[in-house]
């Protein structure tokens, strides 16, 4: 893509506020998710799974707990992107796996990574560990957003929820989850939707941006 249509992209989108309930093409919804997952992480760990909920009755029991924003069921999907809560040894021994299996190289010469990684869990608290699992989850969310924008398809990113309401509906807590943040996709309702036509506002260059 141009630079100049990736802009436009971006300019085109915006947080949907309501949506007409039209499906999304199951190759853009993959091509969304396949972003997402190739969002950069830190040491390449990624420490969250992701929910991909399109089935109606589902969304409905979320509404509630999203203090009833209509685009959790009049859209067309809600990504559920969840940080893990109980971390291990054992989820660095598979990453390593899997490194070792893509690259073709052996899981004993990567030791000195997987001790790195897993001195990172056992030497930090579980808050302190949520929280870096939060921080690489918006970095995921953020290639959502961009991937739905090329795609053109709308786009809501929520942190306007109730995480316990939305992990018992779920079950989060029993996978060893809990909700951070959630993506509704679908396609904008123009004619109910107050943003649909206003002009993007972002601060100017000048205040934003500090050359030095």
């Amino acid at each position: 893509m141009e630079t100049t249509s990736f802009l436009k992209a971006l300019e085109w989108r915006y947080a949907t506020k309501r949506m007409n309930g039209n499906g999304i093409p199951e190759e853009k919804l993959n091509s969304i998710l396949e972003a997402i997952k190739l969002a950069p992480s830190s040491l390449g760990f990624t420490p969250y799974s992701i929910l991909v909920i399109k089935d109606k009755a589902t969304r409905e029991k979320l509404l509630p707990h999203c203090y009833k924003q209509p685009q959790i069921v009049e859209g067309s999907a809600v990504v559920v992107f969840a940080a893990w809560t109980n971390f291990n040894e054992g989820q660095v021994d598979k990453y390593m796996a899997d490194i070792a299996a893509k690259r073709n190289v052996t899981v004993d010469s990567l030791s000195g990574f997987a001790s790195n990684v897993k001195g990172k869990i056992n030497n930090s608290s579980i808050e302190n560990l949520l929280i870096w699992a939060e921080k690489q989850v918006y970095i995921a969310l953020g290639f959502g957003l961009t991937a739905a924008a090329i795609e053109g398809v709308d786009s809501t990113p929520m942190e306007g929820f109730v995480p316990a309401g939305v992990d018992e509906v779920l079950g989060l807590k029993e996978k060893g989850l809990t909700s951070v943040c959630l993506l509704a996709l679908g396609y904008r309702d123009e004619e109910k939707d107050f943003l649909s036509k206003a002009p993007k506002v972002r601060r100017a260059n000048e205040e934003l941006f500090i050359h030095i």
